[in-house]
C-alpha cells in the first residue's frame, strides 16, 4: 500500500469520525485468526492479515476498551477516530493466534464467549464446515432432511454446499439443530471431528488475565427471536452467570448470538439484556453507532477484506455510512 494511504485514511477517519456528542464509534467484528489461510473460507482472517489489519487499524483510529468506549459515546466524550475490536463465539485461535498479536501492538479487545461450547464442545456451524471438510464422499445428499444434495469434488463445491446447508439449518429450534448438525456428520461419514476448535476455561482465564474484556454471548447461541422471554432470559442468564463464577469478575458487556435485529433477536429482548445487569449490548447489524443510540444495540461491523487497502477503504466507508459488508453465513 503506498506510503500516502495510512495518513489519508486517518485524515479522513478523523474528518468523518469527530471527538465529542457529534463522535461515530466503529466496532469491529472477528471470530478466527487461523495459522493459514483456509481454502473454505480464504476471506478469514489469517495470523499475518490480522497482524496486518491491527497495525493499519492503529495507525488510523483510537482503539478503546468497548466498556470505556460504550460509556463516552452516551456522555458525548469520545475521541475523535475512536473504534472498537470484538471476538464473537471462543474460538482457541484467539487465545493462540489472535492475543500474541493485539499485545504487541498494545490494543485491547472484547471477547464474547458462548459457555456451552467450551471445553471441547464444538458449536453447530463447525459440525457442518468440519462435516463437509472431512467427508471422503463426492456427493453428500441430504434431500430427505430438505437440506439439498451436494456435490464435495472440490474445495468450491464443499464451501458451497456449507453456505447452502447452514442459513438453513441456523434457525432451527436448538435440540432439532443439535440432532440435524449430528445427522449431517453421520451422513457425511467424516469420522471423528475435532474438539479442540473453542477455548478451555484456562484459555479464557488468560485472556481475562491479559487485561481483554470477557463478554456474554448466551450458553447455547440460540436464535433468541425463537425463544419466548424466559427462556430468552435463561439462555442469557446461565452464560453470565457461569462466567462471573469462573472469572470472579463481573460480566458487563453481552453480544446477541447471529445479531440481526428483528431477525436473530428482538428490541424487547434488549430489555431483558439491560435487566439482568449488562451495561451494554452489541448486534451484528453494520454501521456505526453516534450518542443517540441505545447502548444496548449497538451497531457492528467486518470488513471482509485481506488487501490492507480494501480494508482501510471499507473501514473509511462504514463510518460514512455506505458500506456493503458481505459476511460469511457461518460466522455469529
Amino acid at each position: 500500500m503506498p506510503h500516502f494511504a495510512n495518513p489519508l485514511y486517518r485524515f479522513l477517519a478523523g474528518k468523518l469520525s469527530p471527538s465529542g456528542v457529534s463522535a461515530r464509534l466503529s466496532i469491529l467484528i472477528y471470530h478466527r485468526v487461523l495459522p493459514q489461510t483456509d481454502p473454505l473460507f480464504p476471506g478469514e482472517a489469517t495470523i499475518d492479515t490480522f497482524n496486518a489489519q491491527m497495525a493499519l487499524l492503529k495507525s488510523m483510529f483510537n482503539i478503546l476498551p468497548l466498556h470505556e468506549a460504550a460509556a463516552r459515546l452516551k456522555a458525548g466524550t469520545l475521541p475523535a477516530r475512536s473504534a472498537c475490536i470484538t471476538f464473537d463465539d471462543g474460538y482457541a485461535d484467539n487465545v493462540t493466534n489472535a492475543l500474541p498479536i493485539l499485545q504487541k501492538h498494545g490494543l485491547h479487545a472484547t471477547f464474547f464467549i458462548a459457555t456451552s461450547y467450551l471445553n471441547g464442545g464444538r458449536m453447530f456451524n463447525d459440525t457442518v464446515i468440519e462435516s463437509v471438510r472431512c467427508s471422503n464422499q463426492e456427493t453428500l445428499d441430504l434431500r430427505d432432511m430438505n437440506l439439498g444434495n451436494h456435490r464435495l469434488s472440490s474445495n468450491a463445491e464443499r464451501a458451497a454446499a456449507i453456505e447452502d446447508i447452514l442459513p438453513k439449518v441456523k434457525y432451527l429450534p436448538l435440540e432439532i439443530r443439535q440432532e440435524t448438525v449430528a445427522n449431517i456428520a453421520r451422513r457425511a461419514g467424516a469420522g471423528n471431528l475435532p474438539d479442540d476448535l473453542m477455548m478451555t476455561t484456562a484459555q479464557l482465564k488468560t485472556l481475562h488475565a491479559a487485561g481483554m474484556e470477557i463478554g456474554g454471548h448466551t450458553h447455547r447461541h440460540p436464535i433468541l427471536a425463537n425463544l419466548n422471554d424466559a427462556d430468552a432470559r435463561n439462555e442469557i442468564a446461565v452464560g453470565k452467570t457461569w462466567l462471573e463464577d469462573t472469572l470472579g469478575s463481573r460480566i458487563r458487556l453481552f453480544a446477541y448470538p447471529n445479531g440481526k435485529p428483528g431477525t436473530d433477536y428482538l428490541p424487547d429482548q434488549a430489555k431483558i439484556v439491560r435487566e439482568l445487569g449488562f451495561d451494554a449490548a452489541v448486534s451484528t447489524h453494520p454501521g456505526i453507532s453516534i450518542k443517540s443510540s441505545d447502548p444496548f444495540q449497538l451497531s457492528r461491523f467486518t470488513p471482509w477484506s485481506n488487501s490492507r487497502y480494501s480494508f482501510a477503504a471499507q473501514l473509511i466507508k462504514n463510518i460514512h455510512g455506505a458500506a456493503t459488508i458481505n459476511e460469511s453465513t457461518r460466522r455469529h
